[in-house]
């Protein structure tokens, strides 16, 4: 009973649940004296609806992550770890700053690289926001602590987007005399990002981790409730998609 509430009150007490029950209690009260009004706020209330549900959400972002698996053979001479967000001023073991979730798995997965095969890693994103922490610097920090060398960490943190974090890296790696990297981002980033890298003149080993979706379609009830995971999910595929298709241009 009590797992009942928590779903309860979780799915519609809380967004985007709440919203969707807000526009369907105005798409009734609309319903008697605007038909036409109330049929066209249904039409956007089920759109909604269908963004913030994981059936939905999980095979959108599926199409994306789907396009690159981790090599069964692997060959590189460096690792470039790209940045996904940072907060500037948190408390942290060895100072201030954490990464977001998308960028610290990324990290995880960078190190556990590095552990494995020890070869440097270049780690590129700068300080996007006023707001925001300077990515490359909280994860070398981070890299630090959790035992990698630091003359085996390379900086980049000048680069505000993909583009850059291509452009930039290049410099760096053809400074340091490497032309092998093994690129670690996000599974759903990992399209745009090695389109990006081959604009730049740099052919990737590509190692996606951070995957928002099971590998295989497993669909319970639970995947027919809207949940901010789910919408986010959503967002992120369409941000996606808009940048692989403006890669021609920038």
């Amino acid at each position: 009973m009590l797992y009942v509430l928590k779903v309860i009150y979780s799915t519609f007490f809380v967004p985007p649940g709440l919203f969707l029950v807000l526009l369907l209690a105005l798409v009734i009260r609309l319903y008697r004296r605007q038909r036409k009004s109330a049929s066209l706020l249904l039409s956007f209330t089920i759109i909604f609806y269908l963004c913030t549900i994981p059936v939905v959400a999980d095979p959108v972002i599926r199409s994306l992550e789907a396009r690159y698996t981790p090599p069964a053979v692997f060959s590189g001479d460096v690792i470039v770890l790209l940045g996904g967000g940072a907060t500037m001023d948190t408390p942290n073991i060895d100072g201030h700053g954490h990464l977001s979730g998308y960028a610290a798995n990324r990290l995880l997965t960078a190190a556990q690289l590095y552990h494995k095969y020890k070869l440097p890693i270049l780690t590129s994103g700068g300080k996007v926001l006023e707001t925001t922490g300077t990515e490359a610097e909280i994860s070398r920090t981070i890299l630090l602590s959790l035992g990698v060398p630091d003359e085996k960490i390379i900086v980049e943190n000048q680069s505000l987007n993909t583009t850059q974090n291509a452009e930039y890296s290049k410099k760096l790696l053809d400074s340091h005399g490497l032309s092998q990297p093994v690129l670690v981002t996000s599974a759903f980033h990992m399209p745009r990002a090695v389109l990006q890298f081959q604009k730049a003149g740099i052919k990737v080993l590509p190692w996606p981790t951070d995957y928002q979706a099971n590998v295989h379609s497993l669909i319970s009830w639970f995947d027919f409730v809207p949940s901010s995971g789910a919408l986010t999910n959503i967002a992120l595929s369409i941000k996606e998609y808009l940048g692989l298709a403006a890669i021609k241009w920038y």
